[in-house]
């Protein structure tokens, strides 16, 4: 298997695990993930914030790490990659106001190369208007503006992902393992169990 690049589209106040999850796993087996925010360069960090399920109406929301751009925004075309990731956090609400990230999404839908969204990731695709007949999952929060795109937002445990077609999106953070794994099977990711001698 030969590694895809990936672009990953953030902005300050990502949700921390949605990015530093993907971005490192993505990584460990074979691909190239560059992250990107609007207005930074490769270098440069954005503020991320760890978003927690502990009974309340809504999550809780603490600081997270900094995490380090390995890209700039200014000079990455979307028709180089062969995926998008969206984490969710507070950054999908404002950086869906930029015309070129917007644009972005689109080239990847247009395309029908694999995404993938969680959480509040969905708000940047409803605002690209890439959701029109599509099954979408996201937090719960973001169920209005998946439907009010033409999205059917499907409700499933918060461990859970689910696929249409090029797409994957699933509710928040617990579900990183299954979400990732269908992202690695639209990539056509292969990985082998081997046998450790003396297991």
């Amino acid at each position: 298997m030969s590694g895809k690049r990936i672009l990953m589209v953030v902005g300050d106040f990502v949700e921390d695990y949605e990015v530093m999850v993907p971005f490192q796993a993505l990584q460990m087996v074979g691909h190239t993930v560059h992250a990107i925010c609007p207005d930074k360069k490769a270098g440069e960090k954005v503020r991320t914030a760890v978003h927690d399920f502990e009974g309340d109406q809504t999550y809780s929301e603490k600081p997270g790490h900094h995490f380090t751009l390995n890209a700039t925004f200014d000079e990455v075309r979307a028709e180089d990659y062969d995926a998008l990731v969206i984490p969710g956090g507070r950054a999908p609400e404002y950086i869906r106001l930029n015309a070129t990230v917007i644009e972005m999404v689109q080239h990847f839908a247009r395309a029908n190369k694999p995404i993938a969204a969680i959480c509040h990731g969905a708000q940047l695709l409803a605002a690209a208007d890439v959701l029109q007949g599509k099954r979408c999952s996201a937090y719960p929060a973001c169920s209005p503006d998946v439907v009010r795109a033409g999205g059917q937002y499907v409700n499933i445990p918060v461990d859970e992902a689910i696929v249409d077609g090029n797409l994957v999106t699933a509710p928040a953070w617990p579900a990183h393992p299954r979400w990732l794994a269908e992202f690695l099977k639209l990539l056509g990711t292969k990985i082998e169990h081997l046998a450790m001698a003396g297991v």
